[in-house]
């Protein structure tokens, strides 16, 4: 039987992390593998992108996601698109399974990235990207002088507020408690911009409604179960995120979330492995700064192959 190839480099993920990494790894001409899921990276669901540095006018989720791919793949990066389900030591090298291959490598990239938590609700899925948003800071200046929704009571709701206050004409927090549960200094932030900010508290979405894009939602108290509606042209979720780590938390180190923990060079726990983009990073979750920590990754990946080289041990 012909020897198993081992790579020198598999990214798992598909966002602008992984492909960053990509495109800096193929150009030091070490042949990366990319293993990306078959849904989309949050990235992909968002519409124009405007903080992304280069773009003046603005570039389109998708097509900033898809541009990324095609540069690390003029330079030799090889995709494919699967689920990846498990992950493992083997000898001196990791091991990446899918339902269908197996792979070694020498090193490793964990770009899997956080999912945002959804409501469940109906109309949600159909207005994703069309009024539904999961980043204030990403998406706040396309609701200018436009009435807005926030849901949640933690200080990422908080945050998600004050992101929309400079740009949008009315704010409504729905949080299904009678208080906040964010820290005393980001609810005092918010309380006292009451001027177009207002709180239903003990309330849920039900339904999110609209035409093509989002103009409005049902909503029910929770302690009554009296229904009400409130038009708005925007609904940003502010209940969390989950990172994508299942299949790593047997032998890479994680927080008490569930993030990568990485140090200042993004090295995990185990030599060779190393983490980018949101799956390590649980406080900024922008494009840039992901596409930052990819190419660090990138780099540090490199030097380590360089290194097993020098030592003769590749």
């Amino acid at each position: 039987m012909p020897k198993k190839e081992i790579y020198d480099v598999i990214i798992i993920g598909s966002g602008i992390a992984a492909h960053s990494a990509a495109v800096y790894l193929s150009r030091a001409a070490l042949k990366p593998l990319i293993i990306g899921a078959p849904e989309p990276d949050q990235l992909s669901l968002t519409t124009v992108v405007e903080n992304y540095p280069g773009f003046p006018n603005g570039i389109m989720g998708p097509e900033l996601i898809e541009n990324c791919k095609k540069q690390a793949q003029k330079f030799g990066a090889e995709y494919k698109t699967a689920w990846v389900t498990s992950f493992k030591k083997s000898g001196k090298n990791y091991e990446v399974g899918t339902d269908k291959e197996r792979f070694v490598t020498r090193t490793v990239i964990i770009s899997t990235g956080a999912s945002a938590r959804w409501l469940g609700v109906k109309g949600e899925d159909k207005y994703k990207g069309k009024g539904i948003s999961t980043c204030a800071v990403c998406d706040a200046a396309l609701f200018r002088d436009k009435e807005v929704i926030v849901i949640g009571g933690g200080d990422s709701a908080m945050e998600e507020t004050l992101a929309l206050y400079k740009f949008a004409k009315k704010i409504t927090i729905i949080h299904r408690r009678d208080s906040f549960r964010a820290s005393k200094i980001m609810q005092a932030r918010v309380l006292k911009l009451n001027d177009k900010i207002k709180i239903i508290w003990d309330s849920e979405i039900v339904e999110i409604t609209g035409n093509k894009f989002v103009e409005g939602a049902k909503i029910k108290n929770i302690k009554t179960n009296k229904k009400s509606e409130i038009k708005c042209q925007g609904v940003f979720l502010a209940i969390g995120h989950t990172p994508n780590t299942k299949i790593f938390e047997k032998l890479i180190k994680l927080d008490k979330l569930g993030y990568v923990v990485t140090d200042k060079r993004i090295n995990t726990n185990l030599p060779g492995v190393f983490a980018a983009g949101d799956v390590q990073d649980f406080i900024y979750k922008q494009a840039v700064t992901s596409a930052g920590t990819g190419c660090m990754a990138a780099l540090e990946a490199e030097k380590y192959i360089e290194n097993l080289k020098a030592i003769g041990e590749y």
